[in-house]
């Protein structure tokens, strides 16, 4: 989707949208390495990159987040440069600030995890479950990491033993990849 056709998106989603005033939620898409990321950006961060539909991301961002959801390639822009350094290998740990409101509290806690788990190394469900005391909830822990709203920042991909992933199996083979 082309910045002209998200605009127009929004203007006729966004009853309050103006062009003059910028949005209080940033959106739109990067292409990388995995394939397209949708990116959403509020006051507290990164709250979205995503490889669900923009259409999907939109509705989801405007539903949990509220106020105006538009292109502002100016909040955008410090994020797609940081996914070019990290895909292009100089770039280890992300700088940006995240926003998980879109993550359930518990998956929160598991995403928070994660984002400690060092480039290049990894994890496991069930070192996961144990760390948050519930050692057999190893199928939640699965599901809360594969609704990650900010995949790739925040680094599911390093847990491994678990079903899916949000970008499909080529999208978590190239991460890997990336990180050795």
């Amino acid at each position: 989707m082309s910045a002209g056709e998200l605009d127009a998106l929004v203007r006729i989603t966004s009853p309050t949208y103006r062009a003059e005033r910028p949005p209080d939620v940033a959106i739109g898409t990067y292409d990388g390495a995995v394939g397209t990321l949708v990116l959403a950006v509020t006051g507290k961060g990164v709250v979205a990159c995503s490889f669900d539909d923009e259409h999907a991301v939109f509705e989801r961002v405007s539903r949990a987040v509220g106020g105006l959801v538009g292109p502002d390639p100016r909040r955008l822009d410090p994020v797609r440069r940081e996914l070019d350094a990290y895909f292009s290998r100089r770039l280890r740990a992300f700088t940006a600030p995240v926003d998980l409101q879109l993550a359930t509290p518990f998956a929160r806690t598991l995403l928070q995890m994660t984002m400690a788990v060092p480039y290049g190394t990894g994890t496991t469900t069930r070192e996961l479950a144990a760390r948050i005391g519930r050692p057999q909830a190893l199928h939640a822990v699965g599901s809360a990491l594969n609704g990650n709203p900010v995949c790739v920042i925040v680094p599911c991909h390093r847990v491994a033993d678990r079903d899916g992933y949000p970008g499909g199996a080529t999208a978590l083979e190239r991460l890997l990849r990336v990180e050795g």
